[in-house]
């Protein structure tokens, strides 16, 4: 496998409340995980910093990921754990009240890649049977596509476009969605938050991983187009490559 992790405050924030990486287990499998935070002034990187750390130190202890079901319950225990962890900070310090983050994260394996997630952080998968968004935004805006009130041409301009129904920390118990998918040599995924999914189109997304561009490369380039396109909100990506290497940058 390779792997590449970036982040960009991007055009106009004066600070950067995403976060994320890309971590090894005592096997060498992989845990990407992008975490966009949200909350008041500056506890927006206090609630995706600590999910990172907390994510980064279990992982990096955690061996013996051998099968689908080993992975998806790792990601339900320890994501359950951090909510906690995040819920009671908050009632605990006061200028982290209110605060949370979305969350996508991916174990990767040679064989399959379980993807967990909550909030509008997405991940996509390229394989060969197209590029396509394999996660489901937990956002007001999608809900109203769903039910058929708006189109999803309306969504991409909502003024309520950031409403979350489902983000990280805000409660004490929170629902993960939960996948696992299987994974054959030079599949991709991308992990993102919205800063970069707001900013380019599938076809854009998909253009770049596709060029022949190494993956540092390919990263740098996503964010650059979202830069160029706006740079509004913070820019935070991970792609992983399923392949015989091994490399990570």
């Amino acid at each position: 496998m390779k792997a590449v992790f970036q982040t960009d405050i991007g055009k106009i924030r004066s600070h950067n409340e995403d976060c994320g990486g890309i971590f090894q287990n005592k096997d060498g499998d992989y845990l990407a995980v992008v975490a966009d935070g949200m909350g008041g002034h500056r506890a927006g990187d206090v609630a995706s910093e600590m999910t990172i750390t907390y994510l980064k130190n279990e992982w990096e202890e955690t061996e013996n990921i051998s099968s689908p079901e080993k992975a998806e319950q790792w990601l339900k225990e320890h994501i359950a754990n951090i909510n906690r962890i995040l819920f009671d900070h908050s009632l605990h310090y006061e200028e982290c009240q209110g605060m949370g983050t979305t969350i996508v994260s991916a174990i990767c394996t040679d064989q399959f890649a379980t993807i967990g997630h909550i909030g509008d952080s997405r991940c996509y998968l390229f394989n060969q049977h197209g590029f396509q968004q394999i996660t489901e935004d937990h956002s007001l805006v999608n809900e109203l596509v769903k039910t058929g009130q708006i189109s999803k041409e309306d969504a991409e301009h909502h003024p309520r476009k950031n409403v979350l129904l489902r983000a990280l920390g805000t409660e004490k118990d929170v629902k993960l969605d939960i996948k696992t998918i299987s994974v054959d040599e030079h599949d991709q995924l991308l992990l993102c938050s919205d800063g970069l999914s707001n900013k380019l189109s599938e076809q854009a997304m998909l253009d770049i991983l596709t060029s022949d561009r190494s993956l540092e490369e390919k990263a740098q380039t996503l964010i650059h187009l979202a830069n160029e396109h706006g740079g509004e909100d913070n820019i935070t990506l991970a792609i992983v490559e399923f392949s015989s290497e091994c490399e990570s940058g």
